[in-house]
Parts: C-alpha cells; structure tokens; sequence
C-alpha cells in the first residue's frame, strides 16, 4: 500500500503519543467540514441503489451532463486501468501517486512526464493522466487546453483522465461540463472542499458507453445511502459553499504570507500549499516532534504539503514550529 497523507495511525505508533495531542495538516483537507442534517431512520434498511436527487444535485454542482456515482475517486482510479488494453499510459510528475501505481499494476506501459512538459507527450500516448490543480504542487492547465488534448486523444482512441479532486475552489477551471466528450474522464470527489473524506463519495464524468463499462466493473451498490442523503445535501447547499470558498480563500492567504514571513516561496491551492525542500526529511522530522504532521515528498516532488489548522490555536502553534524551524537553520 503506498504512503499518504493522514497516516496518522503510524505515527502515533512511532512517536508513542496519543491522537489527540496531533494537528494533522498532511492531507489538504478543508478543516471546516460540512455538517449535514440528521440521517433518515431507515438509510441503512434497503439495499443503497443511487437516488435521482444525487446525480442531480452533482450534475448541477460539477456542470456535467451525466455522472457516475463511485465509492470515492479511488474506485475509478483502480477500475479505470482494467478497462483498457495493453496502452502508452503518461502521467504527470509529480502527481497523486495512485495513478501510476495502478496503471502500472495492471501491466501498461508507463511513463512519468513532467507537468510543464505535458502537451508536448500528448501525440505519444494512448492515456494521460493528470491532476488539475495538481496534487502536490497546485500547477493548473487552462481547460480549453485539456479539451482540445482530449479530443486529439479520442481521434486516436486514446483517453484524457483529468482528476479534479482539488478543483471546487475555482469551479471556472472545471472541464466536467465537457465529461460526454469521447476520450475525456473526469474524476471528482467530496473529501477536499466538502471536508468528508470519510464519506467516500466521489463521481466520473464520462461519455455514456465508457461510464456503463464502468458501472458493470464496479458492480451494484457502491455508494451507501448515508453518503448520498449527506452527498446530495453538501452539493446542493450554495450558500455553505460560497462562506466556505471565501472562508478557505482568507486562510490560504495567510498560510502563504506566513511561509513568506520565514523565507519558504510555496505554491498550491486554497486548501494546501507545497515547496520544494532542500532537507524535507528533516523538516518533517521537526514538526512531528511538535506533534505536528505535514506530508513529506521524497521522490519526483521532494518537498513538503502543509494543509490549513482549523483554528487559532492550530495557527499560533504551527507558526511557533515553523520560527523554531527558522531559527535552527540560521545556527
């Protein structure tokens, strides 16, 4: 199983501390989670088939015509390799690490290119993989550019999976509303901005036969009716939604001018941030002795993501870590 951010069970086995005493801000997920109303007394009785109200609200919210709803875009990120042959498969580097990993399991060819690098790789493969904002350095394509790469792709037969895991923040850089275009899949999920990663809810823009194919492999009842009833009520609730953008908008501002403030230049999204680290390791280190977890990068992206506190304590003490940090490296 590869490593990712949250893995706060190893740690407190590590460190020998209880969770409580941990902030953890590796994972990029809004602090601020949406809180649903109480649960219908029966949405564990019946066996949970997907209910018009999700796909609806989720069509209104992501602006595409049809979706499929999954068990979180991990799902789809493990079915969607089953579903081709042998293929030229380029991911972008650095980029959510499941992608490469399961196109890779499942014996395609594989190649990692770099973000900047990537129209230039889109003539020299059948599938491109690629986040957008990218997960961890925030990078973003403009999405006619990724319509029109998607569309040279299904010329060819080839497929343009654009994940958007990260993307709620700026709705205008969706290309979900372009999901029926052949050859282009898009993945989105309702852990980051929503803040439910538990939920594990996510969808699949997709033209129809490809969202069918998938359907048949991922099998029947795949999204548990609380996930829909919570699911549909996120999506549909505006108002949460425009509080919570301007709210994440305030915080990311002042976790860069923070950074700014003890001489580490980030880049990333509302909900995270990231830098290239000369000694990540040792950064890492130096926070989880403070209680502190941050997501450590050892290979393509070596650096660090740093997600926002939930409060001001979380604040005051991450930037008490991050003196003390300064502070040693002036010695």
């Amino acid at each position: 199983m590869l490593e990712h951010g949250g893995n706060l069970h190893d740690v407190i086995h590590r460190f020998g501390r209880p969770r409580e005493v941990w902030m953890d801000l590796s994972t990029g997920i809004n602090p601020h989670w949406y809180v649903s109303a109480p649960l219908a007394q029966n949405c564990w009785h019946r066996l949970p088939e997907i209910c018009d109200t999700l796909t609806q609200a989720a069509q209104h919210y992501y602006g595409a015509a049809r979706l499929l709803p999954v068990a979180g875009t991990q799902a789809a990120i493990q079915a969607l390799p089953r579903l081709r042959a042998a293929s030229k498969v380029v991911v972008a580097a650095p980029s959510y690490a499941e992608h490469l990993h399961h196109w890779r399991l499942q014996g395609h060819a594989v190649r990692q290119v770099a973000y900047e690098a990537l129209a230039a790789a889109v003539d020299d493969c059948d599938v491109m993989v690629i986040c957008n904002p990218n997960n961890p350095t925030g990078e973003k394509i403009a999405p006619e550019e990724l319509v029109a790469w998607a569309k040279n792709m299904a010329a060819r037969g080839g497929w343009l999976v654009v994940d958007e895991a990260f993307g709620d923040m700026t709705p205008a850089t969706r290309v979900a509303r372009s999901g029926d275009e052949p050859g282009l899949i898009v993945l989105h999920s309702v852990g980051k901005f929503f803040g439910l990663a538990g939920l594990r809810l996510g969808f699949v823009a997709a033209a129809p036969e490809l969202l069918s194919r998938l359907s048949d492999m991922l099998g029947p009842w795949t999204v548990s009716m609380a996930a829909q009833q919570i699911g549909s009520a996120a999506l549909s609730d505006t108002d949460w939604q425009q509080a919570t953008r301007l709210l994440l908008s305030n915080s990311a501002a002042r976790m860069r001018t923070m950074l700014a403030h003890f001489g580490i230049t980030s880049q990333g999204t509302d909900l995270f941030q990231w830098w290239p680290e000369a000694e990540p390791e040792c950064f890492w280190q130096h926070m989880a002795a403070r209680g502190i977890l941050v997501r450590l990068f050892k290979d393509a992206a070596r650096g660090i993501r740093l997600g926002l506190p939930a409060d001001e304590a979380g604040w005051q003490r991450l930037e008490t870590a991050l003196a003390q940090w300064n502070e040693s490296n002036r010695k």
